[in-house]
């Protein structure tokens, strides 16, 4: 089996020196779609660095990228075919404010192996800590195709509901036609998001946008629109990816406020009915 769930449960974590400073930050804001319009103060706090805030989900690629889905598949006990594999969800837990500028150290292993019948997850762990103390910590998801059916635990299945009631915030975000090869130079270098011969192996029309792209973009409305721009105050951010975004596309960000501190997030393509892009979305905040 080319997944053997208890070793790559077993595998002691991976360290790795990481460090990051504000061309990396401004580089992953332009990623994600800040900038427009150029000259708008809300926009200059992720793009001029005199002003410069540094979005949470900027964790995911800082110092290069967190493993994800390529460090996962380089995990003790796990070999399959990267056209297989799917993001399926992430989430992220901040400890403190992610600083414009650091060096860290970043610990990294799976921590669950499910089997879902028709696919396997792997749940990859990464734990980020500076001279201070944990920064934050970081799931991936990791979706693999044709992988599952050795009777392991299936893990987590249960869905949440959609919001009730008309949400509180809507906001769209264009995704330009070039978003996901800018996107790819903070640290995601999956052919998927690049080379339409990949992409077709891997059933797609074309490249598609990297997941934490749309999720990075997500929270950024969310913060823009329901938290007066503080990113500070996100705690928790986690969301599945739900199905593919094609540069180009608009998405329809549609938020609700069911609770103080928590806000429920639907994300979805406007060109395609607003069919689901991310699904189970809850940021939390302080």
């Amino acid at each position: 089996m080319p997944i053997d769930a208890a070793e790559a449960l077993a595998a002691a974590p991976r360290s790795r020196e990481i460090a990051w400073d504000r061309k990396d930050v401004l580089l992953y804001h332009l990623g994600i779609g800040a900038g427009v319009p150029a000259t708008d103060p809300r926009e200059l706090r992720y793009t001029l660095e005199s002003r410069l805030h540094v979005l949470p989900s900027f964790a995911t690629v800082a110092g290069g990228g967190a493993p994800g889905v390529i460090g996962a598949l380089d995990s003790p006990g796990v070999d399959v075919d990267l056209a297989r594999v799917l993001h399926g969800g992430q989430r992220l837990r901040v400890h403190r404010p992610v600083p414009v500028s650091g060096r860290a150290t970043a610990l990294s292993r799976v921590v669950a192996v499910y089997d879902k019948g028709k696919a396997a997850v792997l749940v990859l762990r990464t734990e980020v800590t500076d001279a201070d103390g944990p920064l934050w910590t970081d799931d991936a998801e990791i979706y693999v195709r044709g992988e599952g059916g050795w009777g392991g635990e299936r893990g987590p299945s249960g869905r949440a509901a959609d919001p009730e009631g008309e949400p509180d915030a809507v906001v769209e975000r264009a995704v330009r036609e070039d978003q996901a090869l800018l996107y790819r130079l903070c640290g995601d270098w999956n052919p998927l998001h690049a080379d339409p011969d990949f992409a077709a192996r891997a059933g797609f029309d074309r490249p598609v946008l990297h997941g934490l792209c749309t999720y990075g973009s997500t929270l950024k409305a969310v913060v823009d629109t329901l938290l007066d721009g503080e990113v500070g105050r996100v705690r928790d951010y986690r969301a599945r990816f739900a199905g593919v975004v094609y540069p180009g596309e608009t998405l329809r960000v549609c938020m609700w406020r069911p609770e103080a501190g928590t806000v429920r997030v639907t994300v979805g393509a406007v060109e395609r009915a607003d069919a689901a892009v991310l699904a189970d979305t809850v940021v939390r905040y302080g």
